[in-house]
């Protein structure tokens, strides 16, 4: 059976760190705990979990510090972990399990990241990531934000999942504050660093900057399909809010260049039609979504809802909007075979029932 070495970068994280090392301890033969400048109980409470606890300089760059980390362990797989994530209880079985049956000659294994949630506590944001990476040189990270280690070997893909639950808010202008430093020391970006880039200036309301980052990101030959997908649908919205709405629209049809439609970028599409009265045109794209198979081992970020729940409560709004209340209905309670907790099913159902 392999071991792993759980390696994970910190700094002023008492709020969460025992959460997330309490969740994983005992399924780990290693903690490698690296702090970059706490001034809380972080460091005490790691303490706790494991003697491995080391102190490195931040240097504005996330794979220096998550190399350092790696570079700590000596089991045969490394892991990573945010504090702010949980290994959830209904993992720890699959977690066990995947040790015992790993194949050897597997270099890295990914897990899904879920990252936001419903009111049930139901994903609605998710996507795979590296979790356990096979402890040698030739696995390391890379950029300075938003690291990767870049795919190498042979991977499979487990459906254990991390989930990413943050209490309070942290530092919102660190991820900008980073790039901006690069590029007044005169860094050139890679496209996957500008595509990210792009998306915090659009985080940050900057929305004529991100359209310029994007656009110049889109028109290169290199970047990876779905980053140039998202960046169709960052730059869309940069479009709306400014006011040029036939451009966000050509953006978003501009997405089906890359790779066949996704159902996140038809749900978009169906919006703009469905907000602007052409609700035929927007049928057919809330339609279209649903007859998207969902990929979630492409590496993208995937809206689970865009892909079942979405659409049939749009669609439901559209009929009822052209006056066929039957077939409303109809939708209405396919949203709610989806989600029969979520309120705008209920308030739905409350107004099909009052008719």
């Amino acid at each position: 059976m392999p071991t792993i070495s759980l390696c994970m970068i910190v700094k002023n994280e008492e709020v969460h760190i025992a959460r997330c090392l309490g969740s994983v301890a005992g399924l780990v033969e290693e903690i490698i705990i690296v702090d970059t400048g706490s001034t809380d109980r972080t460091v005490e409470i790691a303490s706790d979990y494991t003697t491995k606890v080391y102190s490195y300089p931040w240097k504005d760059d996330f794979s220096d510090a998550r190399n350092y980390s790696f570079s700590q362990a000596s089991m045969d797989y490394c892991m990573w972990m945010d504090a702010d994530d949980i290994l959830e209880e209904t993992e720890k079985d699959k977690f066990l399990h995947l040790k015992q049956s790993l194949p050897p000659d597997i270099d890295i294994v990914m897990m899904k990241y879920n990252t936001s949630f419903d009111e049930a506590g139901k994903p609605t944001f998710s996507y795979f990531r590296e979790r356990w990476i096979r402890n040698c040189p030739q696995y390391r990270w890379i950029g300075a934000v938003h690291e990767v280690i870049p795919p190498n070997g042979k991977a499979i893909y487990s459906d254990i999942a991390i989930c990413h639950k943050k209490i309070g808010a942290a530092d919102p202008d660190r991820n900008l504050r980073i790039y901006q430093k690069m590029a007044s020391d005169g860094k050139q970006l890679e496209p996957r660093q500008q595509y990210y880039y792009g998306r915090e200036l659009y985080y940050h309301k900057q929305y004529k900057k991100a359209i310029s980052v994007l656009e110049e990101f889109l028109l290169s030959a290199d970047g990876w399909v779905e980053n140039k997908i998202e960046a169709c649908s960052i730059c869309a919205s940069c479009y709306y809010q400014i006011g040029q709405e036939q451009s966000a629209l050509a953006t978003l049809l501009r997405s089906m260049s890359f790779d066949l439609p996704r159902a996140e970028l038809c749900c978009e599409i169906g919006k703009h039609f469905l907000e602007h009265g052409n609700l035929h045109h927007a049928i057919y794209w809330y339609e279209t979504a649903l007859n998207v198979p969902k990929n979630e081992h492409s590496g993208g970020f995937t809206l689970p809802d865009c892909y079942d729940y979405v659409p049939f409560l749009q669609l439901c709004v559209c009929y009822d909007k052209l006056g066929d209340r039957k077939k409303a209905k109809e939708y209405n309670e396919k949203a709610g075979a989806c989600k029969p907790y979520s309120q705008s099913y209920l308030y739905n159902k409350r107004y099909f029932d009052s008719l």
